[in-house]
């Protein structure tokens, strides 16, 4: 994801953010004014914005003070002009107590705020460290907007304040929210990583003048839904401006691709990427760890396979034993001049491409323009969102937010980088629920009762396949064994000669999420016209939401194999996978076999 998120507390975590976020996450120097430390940092002064800064007296651009921070974050949720309005009350002569009231916004709160980091994908931000300087000023510009387009999001769509005996009721802050956001420039590392904090207060207005806090476990529910609003729009913005266009790139083998600009080489983005080069030999050892693990008896503590959710808290483990220290900061000017200079020898990448890097895009969008029609069919687009989200949810099981986040990646990838008509994602989400999905819901609660909370299945039949779940085999259950004594109990000898083997993996939900959005898809192409359209190309629409070095000529068979045999070449397993479509009632290779295989192969 390219939005993170992290909850701000008061006391020790906004002294953190006082210290460092704000001055460009470098360490602030003591005694030293806030404004004073971003000057020598290089980086601009915070900027307040949301729609509730009209109930604070505040104007959205408007330069945040560190009294002001301490006050809206630090001191449990209080008016950021707490001060000279507690100063105006005691001076009119009213009691302490009176005055420390009018300074607040409802009661005071542990969970002061969150911090979402928002950072566009690694090769616009290289076009904006390695371009010229109306470049650089398009590329933030768009990563601006879309900021404040996924804020406008989260207070109409996301954002609900508690109140209530228990928090019964629930209502959207209808003045909206309040937000400060830090504009940084480089990673940690030293490398370019364009990426703004975004410090949003837990506090809302509600209709009848009172201030309450939000719900903030709804927002780190939604955060994968707007970190693929936030990429949509920005990606599409970048290229509509400046004539570019986005592909598919796989960063790790058999997940999800993510959408990069054309032409710029990916020996580029590794040259960013040394934290990540860090992580991966780190989680090598714990990954090896992880397999090899036993409890008291002997036994394995763990299957011997390393599953995708078994894979998150290592990857933590490995960001935070590889985070590097601070650094000082630099103005971005020479930071641009230092990385352009420096990229050219470690990157491997020829002078005259990074010197003329958007001209080189340019070319590669005009290629990929002048072959991939942008076709959006929204009953097609519902059947890929359906089968992915219900094949790599838990056990099918999925609420309308996770629709709305594949909805969006689902157009980033057939679109590459077009601008799309307004609420087409909420369209697809729609068509969806409708056609394809089936309320399950049974809320014991008032939050159940949402639309937002409801639960969805699929409408499909479920076989106990693969294609399911990813759960693991139950561990069989020792019943009426006596416990080994020490001298008797097994080591674990074979087990630790893992190392230096590849540790098996569970099969990813991304890959057998392809295979079943093609099985259902063809079987419903095949059985109603209600996923047809007259005027719909299956080919160009399969080819719009392929990779580009996996593009196939034209087939010399009918179209309408061609989409099942580029969906084998997308699969896993390829012909094994064809063969399990086939023995569940789908019959994609059928007249065709050899052309078919030979497609596949070459897709592989």
């Amino acid at each position: 994801m390219t939005v993170d998120i992290r909850v701000i507390r008061a006391g020790q975590m906004y002294r953190y953010y006082l210290r460092e976020t704000v001055v460009g996450d470098g360490r602030r120097p003591a005694r030293t004014p806030l404004r004073a430390a971003q000057e020598q940092a290089g980086v601009p002064a915070g900027r307040w914005m949301g729609r509730g800064l009209a109930a604070l007296g505040l104007v959205p651009g408007e330069e945040v003070t560190e009294a002001q921070l301490r006050s809206l974050f630090g001191e449990r949720g209080r008016h950021p002009d707490a001060d000279p309005i507690e100063a105006d009350r005691l001076a009119a002569g009213d009691c302490p107590r009176k005055a420390f009231k009018a300074g607040a916004l409802g009661r005071r709160v542990t969970v002061t705020g969150v911090d979402f980091v928002f950072r566009p994908q690694p090769t616009i931000y290289l076009l904006w460290a390695l371009g010229d300087e109306e470049t650089r000023r398009v590329i933030e510009a768009a990563h601006e907007r879309a900021i404040a387009r996924v804020l406008e999001w989260i207070e109409d769509e996301v954002a609900v304040i508690r109140y209530g005996k228990d928090g019964n009721h629930r209502v959207r802050p209808p003045g909206g929210l309040v937000a400060a956001r830090f504009h940084h420039y480089e990673a940690r590392s030293g490398m370019p990583l364009l990426h703004d904090h975004l410090l949003l207060s837990v506090k809302g207005q509600r209709l009848d003048g009172k201030w309450g806090s939000i719900h903030t476990t709804a927002l780190p529910e939604n955060t994968v839904a707007a970190s693929a609003l936030y990429n949509e729009l920005v990606a599409a913005e970048v290229c509509g401006t400046l004539g570019l266009a986005t592909e598919p790139r796989t960063v790790t083998p058999r997940h999800r691709p993510v959408m990069e600009i054309a032409g710029v080489p990916h020996e580029l983005i590794r040259w960013t990427a040394r934290r990540s080069d860090q992580i991966a030999a780190c989680m090598k050892d714990l990954e090896h760890e992880y397999v090899t693990a036993v409890d008291d008896d002997g036994e394995p503590r763990f299957l011997p396979v390393v599953s995708e959710r078994a894979r998150t808290k290592p990857n933590q483990i490995a960001a935070r034993k590889t985070r590097p220290p601070e650094q000082k900061t630099q103005p971005l000017a020479q930071l641009r001049a230092w990385w352009k200079a420096s990229a050219i020898l470690p990157s491997g990448v020829a002078a005259d491409v990074i010197n003329y890097l958007l001209e080189h895009a340019r070319a590669a969008a005009a290629a990929i323009r002048a072959r991939v029609a942008a076709v959006v069919d929204v009953a097609l687009a519902a059947v890929d969102v359906g089968a992915t989200v219900f094949v790599m949810n838990n056990c099918g099981r999925f609420h309308r937010r996770h629709l709305l986040a594949e909805a969006c990646r689902h157009l980033a990838l057939v679109l590459r980088g077009r601008r799309r008509d307004p609420g087409l994602d909420e369209e697809i989400v729609a068509a969806a629920i409708s056609a394809h999905c089936l309320d399950i819901s049974e809320p014991k609660t008032i939050r159940g009762l949402e639309p937002g909370y409801r639960l969805y299945t699929a409408r499909w039949a479920c076989p106990t396949s693969p294609l399911a779940t990813d759960h693991p085999p139950p561990r069989p259950t020792r019943t009426g064994t006596p416990r080994p004594t020490p001298a008797s109990r097994p080591r674990p000898g074979p087990r630790a000669r893992t190392r230096g083997r590849g540790i098996p993996r569970i099969p990813l939900r991304y890959e057998r999420a392809i295979l079943a959005g093609a099985v259902v898809r063809e079987k419903l192409r095949t059985t109603t016209s209600a996923v047809r359209g007259w005027a719909y190309d299956v080919v160009a629409h399969q080819q719009a939401a392929m990779p580009e070095q996996l593009l196939a000529p034209e087939p010399a068979f009918p179209a309408e194999y061609a989409l099942c045999a580029v969906s084998a070449g997308r699969s896993v397993a390829g012909a094994a996978g064809v063969r399990r479509c086939q023995s569940s009632g789908v019959v994609l290779l059928a007249p065709h076999d050899q052309q078919s295989h030979s497609l596949g192969r070459r897709a592989r």
